[in-house]
Parts: C-alpha cells; structure tokens; sequence
C-alpha cells in the first residue's frame, strides 16, 4: 500500500544541452524551466538512469500497475549556472483512491530553485494500453 512521506530524488548537471539558450525558452546560459520540469517529473515516476518514487513503490502498486502523470504545477524561481548539481525531490503527500499527490521542489548548491505539486495516478498497463487509437 502506498503511503504519505514516501519520497525519491533524481539529479542532473547543467550542461549546455539543458539551458534555457539550448532549449530555446530563453537565450541566456542557465538551468532551463523545460528541463527542471522532466527533472521533478523523474523523482515523482523513473525513467532509465533516473531514481524515483515508482521504482520505491513497486512493491506497493498491484501487479501490472504504473502511474502516469496528470498534473504539474511548479515554479521556477532562480537560475543554476553550468556545472550546478540540481537535485529534484518528490513526497507523497496523499493518496486518495488512485491520485497520488507529491510535493516536488529542486534545488542547487545555493538553495531552492522551485517547488510545486505534481499528481500521478495509478493505472493498469492493460487497460491503459487498451484506450490507445
């Protein structure tokens, strides 16, 4: 059973390739809003390389199960230069039903970068492949 304070971390570097002038969300060389997005994402799901609160809650999710993600609503609220280790995290929070409902933030060496809620829900592989076309 998945319960409240589960939590998980996922963590990247800037690099050129995840700036705001690489990206094309802005022309400066920092830590891009497109890319803080995924980052949080991972901590609240996984994905190859990443940590995250699926991996921690597989045990807990029926067999067969997963979760998708819903609703992200974050902010971003300091750049983070190149070379800056930006660690997401995300805290399960509630559980109502099949909503899960995570507190995210990320930071960097010098602090709070942004923070948000993100809601997943748990969803039966089968059955969710099954809406496809």
């Amino acid at each position: 059973m998945l319960e409240k304070g589960l939590s998980a971390q996922s963590r990247t570097t800037v690099t050129n390739e995840n700036t705001a002038a690489a990206m094309g969300s802005g022309d400066l060389p920092v830590f891009a809003t497109p890319s803080a997005i995924p980052l949080r994402c991972d901590a609240g799901h996984r994905r190859p390389g990443g940590i995250g609160l699926q991996t921690a809650a597989a045990a807990a999710l029926p067999a067969g199960s997963t979760t998708v993600g819903a609703e992200m609503n974050v902010t971003h609220i300091k750049p983070s230069g190149l070379g800056a280790e930006i660690t997401a995290t995300a805290v399960l929070t509630e559980v109502e039903g099949r909503k899960l409902t995570f507190n995210v933030g990320a930071r960097d060496a010098g602090g709070m970068i942004g923070e948000g809620v993100h809601i997943r829900y748990v969803v039966d592989c089968e059955k969710f492949m099954a809406k496809l076309g």
